[in-house]
């Protein structure tokens, strides 16, 4: 496999933070203007919060990252220190904060690994597995959470109903089924015959009109046998921290949610199960987004999802939501990824020439 080095170095550009902001900013002031229920008195709404569970959903957010740091290092066996794996998530997560959830940030973190000082294979076997155990969070998990949920899953919204109908549960169902077919195959591709899956892809694209990808095929097929190597021998030991930590990462993804609203309004546990539950649709119609990190997208619907809660507090609860939950990454991600190219390119490169004399 070969990076297009120019092709990422587009991606992870500070400037490109404006991008997402702008999107958001204007999809939250056309909110502001558009809707009869919001005006100057509900921004006063946010001296409403509960400060305590403010501080919660900022714990949860900072245990998340913790979670990933921790993953990270124990996907690449600890080869990683702790403070190159910060380094890693949090250009990971400015990737994606600026690229559409359906691109999202692979070529990016491979990259990074690779530079990091991690073999190219290995570094595609560890974003490979990270993006299954992820993707088998939400097909195993979202029918568990589903259930409890007692079928309050898809909000009751007059927006929603007159644009989508019930095209809104065809979307999650076609997307989960299309994540689990993936997942599943993607799986059995790492972990039982990469050679097949090679072999199936080739055919595929043999065919007349798919011709042209054969040989981006053919290399695709090449980094699963090289990932599954990689991945070949690894114990229960290896695996079990890596799926707790994913276990982990999600479920706290989705509750900084819920002690954010829980700043505003008290919820029951039923109540509590059903914001989580939301969380699953509300990741799907976000994934499909063609904003960079769901901008504009997350805002929209986040009112239609969670207004049943929140009613006058959903609009500042929202902002709060994207304040705590994207934006850091932004700022974070163009302080971070200056000093990054800065250590791993120029501090090599001077290594490299005091060695050499």
């Amino acid at each position: 496999m070969k990076l297009d080095n120019k092709k990422i170095f587009k991606t992870l550009n500070p400037n490109k933070v404006w991008v997402p902001i702008l999107i958001g900013l204007g999809i939250v002031f056309a909110m502001f203007y558009l809707d009869p229920n919001v005006n100057a008195q509900t921004l006063k709404g946010v001296f409403d919060a509960s400060l305590p569970y403010i501080f919660l959903a900022i714990l949860v957010i900072i245990f998340r990252d913790a979670g990933y740091v921790y993953r990270i290092r124990e996907i690449t066996q600890q080869e990683l220190s702790w403070t190159r794996a910060i380094y890693v998530i949090i250009l990971w997560e400015f990737a994606s904060a600026v690229t559409p959830s359906v691109v999202g940030g692979t070529a990016v973190a491979i990259f990074i690994l690779n530079k990091e000082g991690i073999k190219l294979g290995r570094a595609i076997s560890f974003v490979m597995v990270t993006a299954i155990l992820d993707n088998l969070f939400f097909v195993i998990g979202a029918p568990i959470i589903l259930f409890f949920a007692k079928g309050n899953i898809f909000p009751e919204s007059q927006v929603l109903e007159s644009q989508l109908e019930n095209s809104l549960q065809a979307i999650f169902w076609i997307s989960y089924g299309l994540y689990a077919i993936y997942s599943l195959i993607m799986a059995a591709a790492l972990f039982y015959r990469p050679r097949v899956f090679k072999w199936v892809l080739i055919k595929i694209f043999s065919l007349k009109w798919l011709r042209k990808w054969k040989h981006d095929a053919q290399e695709y097929g090449n980094q699963i046998i090289e990932a599954s190597k990689e991945l070949s021998g690894k114990n229960w030991r290896y695996w079990i921290p890596i799926i707790l930590a994913t276990i982990f990462i999600w479920s706290s993804r989705y509750l900084m949610l819920n002690a954010l609203i829980s700043a505003f309004v008290p919820l029951s546990i039923e109540n509590h199960v059903i914001v989580f539950a939301r969380q699953v649709i509300m990741w799907i119609v976000m994934m499909i987004s063609p904003t960079p990190g769901s901008s504009g997208t997350a805002e929209f619907f986040f009112g239609q999802f969670f207004a049943q809660f929140l009613d006058g507090y959903t609009f500042v609860t929202s902002i709060l939501w994207r304040l705590l939950s994207y934006y850091p990454y932004l700022i974070l991600g163009a302080i971070f990824l200056p000093r990054w190219i800065k250590q791993v390119f120029f501090k090599k490169k001077k290594t490299g020439e005091i060695s050499h004399d």
